[in-house]
């Protein structure tokens, strides 16, 4: 690793320089240079990880070898997950992973030059202003606040309307009836045209299907483990990669959030 070759940034507008150019570099690694960087991530080498660079370049190298490290190290071994996720899933992962790093090391130096309360607030400002490696990686960036908010509420009025009846259990389609709804033929429809996200099959209606509440992605019950039976007891239903990423960012998020300020923390974890 690089470790701390250059002088440190010691001023809020520095720390944000550095945490712009590590930044960039990993952006770069997880969309303009993906191949480069998914072959560098071979599953048959040690425990790698993903450093982005003050200068926005990154590398795939070995943890340092230095106990404790000079700075926070980020996520260790994401090369063994490489093969048993889907590309797309992978790279959330590490996005996220990116994300929780990118904010240890920069409020690192805050704590460790000693940064106050305004301070900290002002660099967190700063970074929350910019969207996150995930944001950017899954292309969920938010728009301008008066963009977004329309757009939140066609989605909500869509999912409400969805939501109205349990999503779980999609077994045989039962007749058709003279008097059915409009809204029942849409969502048949779509139904129909769904594909399985962990198989990628077609939607079959001799077959048991669950749709995750938080992605809204459609799964054969048998390729995530969820029977008929078992799915009537689940009030919210959520994939294993939801859950991953939930655990994930509950775990780096809480453990980032020691150098906030409570102002900081309600921003973390108040939904957008």
């Amino acid at each position: 690793m690089e470790g701390m070759q250059n002088p440190p940034p010691r001023t809020v507008d520095e720390v944000f320089s550095d945490f712009k150019g590590r930044r960039a570099g990993l952006i770069k690694a997880l969309t303009i240079e993906v191949e480069k960087f998914y072959q560098q991530c071979d599953p048959e080498k040690d425990n790698l990880c993903l450093y982005g660079l003050p200068n926005e370049t990154w590398e795939v190298n070995l943890p340092v070898e230095e106990v404790p490290p000079e700075l926070p190290e980020p996520a260790l071994g994401i090369n063994f997950a490489r093969d048993g996720m889907q590309e797309k899933d992978w790279l959330s992962l590490v996005a996220v992973h990116s994300d929780s790093w990118l904010l240890g090391v920069a409020f690192y130096f805050g704590a460790r030059f000693g940064f106050g309360k305004s301070e900290r607030k002002r660099l967190f400002q700063m970074i929350n202003d910019v969207p996150t490696v995930f944001e950017v990686v899954t292309g969920n960036a938010m728009p301008p606040k008066d963009q977004s908010g329309a757009q939140n509420n066609g989605s909500k009025n869509k999912s409400s309307g969805k939501m109205s009846q349990p999503k779980g259990v999609k077994m045989m389609a039962p007749p058709k009836q003279d008097d059915g709804s409009g809204a029942e033929e849409e969502e048949e429809e779509d139904e129909q045209g769904a594909t399985c996200g962990a198989c990628g099959d077609s939607y079959a209606t001799d077959e048991f299907w669950i749709c995750c509440d938080v992605c809204e992605k459609w799964f054969h019950g048998k390729c995530v483990k969820i029977t008929p039976a078992k799915a009537e007891h689940i009030k919210q239903y959520k994939c294993p990669s939801c859950k991953l990423l939930a655990r994930v960012f509950r775990r780096d998020a809480a453990a980032v959030c020691y150098f906030y300020t409570t102002e900081c923390v309600l921003l973390c974890f108040t939904p957008s």
